[in-house]
């Protein structure tokens, strides 16, 4: 019997759709980075410091973790701090409530939105997500009016020059899947937004490893990339996330159909285990590069 780790789709190729933009990096080959979620309890700068001496060479900035280091310094020492490092962002994070979908939270969002935009644009990045975060009853009006408020944030974005993308997650009562994620961002049809895939919150929440299929080539713009703890599915929470290789997800499997689907960009990886939060930044990015690059050769894709 084929398992849920071993069961890996055959590839069913979409037409590619004028609007995608393919991502330019190698065709077959992907660059591991680190999100700074993973370590921010050491904040800003000690958690860039010790994954550079850890070897790491791609991070994703956490807006929160930007706010703490402003406090005392500048966008422009941010921007210094990378280049001294040799460190390149790739993406960074906008948590904001009801950014996708009418609310009243989403006019004080969409104000700090376009202050993200213009921070995270000075520091050279190309990439913004917003995680799905609507916790409240959504009705069939709510979805009816979400492309509008994709268009509307996709503008803002394109102000500055960047891809705005969409992280659907498992718990959130309005974009959970992959499946409706990529509905409502074809319907708003803006190019400036763009699709990216989280690992946990797609296998652990309602996404079935055949909606991968959906994607179409050169579509995905970004992926955070972690593994499961076994365990009942009903207690799944943001401690089940494990460095890659050490869990239940396919990985490999998954990684292999994004090649298919010709993403060659970032596996970024987020967790939020207090072991990791907590630890020291430099053996914490250590012990993620040696397992992920193990993973990532498997795929074949370092």
């Amino acid at each position: 019997m084929v398992t849920r780790r071993d069961f890996l789709a055959a590839s069913v190729a979409a037409p590619l759709a004028a609007r995608v933009r393919v991502q330019p990096a190698q065709a077959g080959r992907m660059a591991l980075a680190m999100h700074q979620n993973t370590s921010r309890g050491a904040g800003f700068r000690g958690s860039l410091e010790g994954w550079a001496r850890a070897g790491i060479r791609n991070v994703e900035l956490n807006d929160g973790l930007l706010d703490g280091f402003l406090e005392g310094d500048t966008l422009v020492g941010a921007r210094a701090l990378l280049t001294d490092l040799g460190l390149t962002p790739v993406s960074a994070a906008a948590a904001l409530q009801d950014i996708w979908i009418p609310g009243p939270a989403r006019a004080e969002s969409l104000q700090t939105w376009r202050r993200r935009c213009e921070q995270f644009k000075s520091l050279g990045l190309e990439r913004i997500y917003a995680p799905s975060l609507t916790n409240r009853p959504v009705t069939p009006e709510d979805f009816a009016a979400t492309p509008a408020c994709i268009r509307e944030a996709g503008e803002i974005a394109r102000e500055f020059d960047l891809v705005a993308m969409i992280e659907f997650t498992r718990t959130s009562t309005h974009l959970a899947t992959l499946t409706s994620s990529l509905e409502m961002i074809r319907a708003a049809d803006h190019p400036n937004v763009r699709p990216m895939l989280d690992f946990f919150h797609f296998w652990s929440g309602l996404s079935k490893f055949e909606d991968l299929d959906l994607l179409e080539p050169g579509e995905l713009a970004h992926a955070h990339f972690q593994d499961l703890l076994a365990g009942p599915r009903e207690l799944i929470n943001n401690n089940s996330r494990l460095i890659p290789g050490d869990g239940i997800a396919p990985v490999v499997p998954i990684i292999r159909k994004l090649v298919e689907k010709g993403y060659a960009g970032a596996l970024s990886v987020e967790l939020f285990r207090p072991e990791y939060v907590n630890g020291d930044p430099f053996a914490v990015g250590s012990e993620i590069r040696t397992k992920c690059e193990a993973v990532m050769r498997a795929a074949g894709v370092l």
